[in-house]
């Protein structure tokens, strides 16, 4: 017999720009076949050198409400369950890890509520921007649990200490203008201009160099890294720039035009 997969999500070509729309109603809830099938978009996105921005939205009026509850409750119903739990979090840890580090920037497009594994998978993205009035948030601690998708540690790592166990320990949900202002997000926008300003965000990066912006993405990880070493990682990715077409393509047609723009200040 024959299993038919339900399509979880959509993905269009806007230029250079990989637009992936979640639609699992009602509220995008993370399972396995959704984690199977961002895993498929991330093979995309790093088979395609062409691809410079991944843009995650929501159909729906939430932009991620987090685990799928169903699969909560089968997995506290029984001993074995709490195994299965587990490795549904290891495959979470895995596909947002992946989200992280693929060589194009990532946006999330937040115009609904971002709870618990949906601001996860939001906080493994480069930029996230988000409506004045969504409700973004941690609440896993109310419930005796744990943001272990990576939540601890990228709030951490992107806030600070304080303000994550501010929002961790107290089971805090903020709404989109307070997450900018405690710097969860960089840009809060009202709701009717979320989807044109997040569209021209992706549309000035996307007219960037691909390769570029994958060796500035691996430098500023390096710069949070316990063992690595930044300052040498620039020095190789210099390297890597110079000799790369693109750039000697875009660094010869900006002196071209400064020269030409000097030239007629002289006249």
């Amino acid at each position: 017999m024959s299993v038919v997969v339900t399509p979880l999500l959509s993905t269009e070509r806007v230029g250079d720009a990989l637009l992936v729309t979640l639609e699992r109603a009602p509220v995008n809830a993370i399972n396995d076949e959704l984690l199977a099938q961002l895993d498929a978009v991330l093979d995309e996105a790093e088979a395609d050198e062409r691809i410079a921005v991944l843009h995650l939205r929501s159909a729906l009026p939430v932009f991620c409400g987090g685990a799928d509850l169903a699969l909560i409750r089968s997995c506290v119903a029984t001993p074995q369950g709490r195994n299965e739990m587990v490795t549904i979090v290891q495959r979470m840890q895995r596909v947002f890890a992946r989200l992280e580090n693929v060589g194009c920037v990532t946006l999330a497009e937040l115009g609904g509520a971002t709870l618990g594994g949906g601001l996860e998978l939001a906080l493994a993205c480069d930029w996230r921007i988000a409506a004045h009035d969504v409700r973004i948030g941690l609440p896993e601690a109310g419930l005796g649990l744990l943001a272990a998708g990576g939540g601890t540690q990228r709030l951490t790592r992107l806030v600070g200490p304080g303000i994550a166990r501010r929002l961790i320990l107290g089971a805090e949900t903020v709404s989109g203008t307070e997450a900018e202002r405690l710097g969860l997000v960089q840009w809060s926008v009202p709701a009717e201009r979320l989807a044109d300003t997040a569209r021209a965000l992706a549309q000035r990066c996307s007219e960037l160099p691909r390769l570029a912006l994958a060796e500035n993405k691996r430098c500023i990880a390096l710069a949070s890294a316990p063992h690595g070493d930044g300052f040498a990682a620039e020095i190789a990715a210099t390297r890597r720039l110079y000799e790369h077409p693109e750039t000697r393509r875009r660094v010869s047609a900006f002196l071209d035009k400064r020269a030409l723009h000097t030239t007629h200040a002289k006249e």
